[in-house]
């Protein structure tokens, strides 16, 4: 836990550097993006006290730490009002380049967990929520891109509602293909490069493939909840 601490605070530094420095924050939106982000990692390190069974942190939970850095980084353009800046861009993809090295690491070292999937689900559900409300804000395409960032929100209040939708799930190539679709689409809809036609429609397909996984998954669900 305490190397996980030391590295939430160095990660902080790199939320400041990259949304002051790369991406050109104004000071209040860089403390409220870094205040979202030690809050973050705040509840992360609680779950990783009570759940974690490894004694190592490991390279795959230091990964998914540099990932949510760049989800964090990138709050600052949408509280800035949106922007289809390059940056924002490549700062999304390095963030989607990763999600696949960190389960790499875990298996690789052997440092797979429940607490380090669900960790790397909420830093997913984080970066879709913030790229998608930054795409509609910046008007690179209309509100359906919304849709895109809610689900895995949408799903948790559910659950607070129908208990039986907190069953865990079997683990799916569907439900992990369904969340690279979205966040692909989500980053190249970042830029303003895509004609409208082409970047509605790249979002209409990742809200389709959502729509299955998740319907797949309450459909389970439901078949079980006695």
């Amino acid at each position: 836990m305490a190397r996980f601490g030391a590295t939430a605070l160095l990660g902080a530094g790199g939320v400041v550097a990259l949304s002051a420095g790369l991406l050109q924050g104004e000071p209040l939106h860089v403390a409220l993006a870094t205040g979202l982000y030690l809050g973050a990692t705040l509840v992360a390190g609680a779950f990783m006290r009570r759940s974690y069974p490894h004694g190592a942190l490991g390279l795959c939970n230091m990964v998914t730490l540099v990932r949510l850095v760049l989800a964090a980084a990138l709050i600052v353009p949408v509280l800035a009002g949106g922007s289809a800046q390059w940056s924002i861009f490549w700062l999304a993809a390095a963030a989607l380049s990763l999600d696949a090295v960190d389960g790499w690491f875990a298996r690789r070292q052997r440092l797979t967990s429940a607490f380090g999937a669900r960790f790397d689900m909420e830093v997913d559900a984080a970066l879709g929520l913030i790229l998608a409300c930054n795409a509609f804000a910046a008007g690179t395409v209309g509100p359906l891109v919304l849709l895109l960032g809610l689900p895995r929100y949408g799903f948790g209040l559910a659950g607070l509602i129908l208990p039986w939708m907190t069953r865990p799930l079997p683990d799916r190539f569907g439900r992990k293909l369904a969340c690279v679709i979205q966040i692909g689409a989500l980053v190249g809809v970042q830029p303003a490069i895509l004609p409208p036609t082409v970047a509605e429609c790249a979002i209409l397909v990742a809200a389709l493939a959502l729509t299955g996984s998740f319907g797949r998954d309450i459909l389970w669900l439901w078949q079980r909840r006695r």
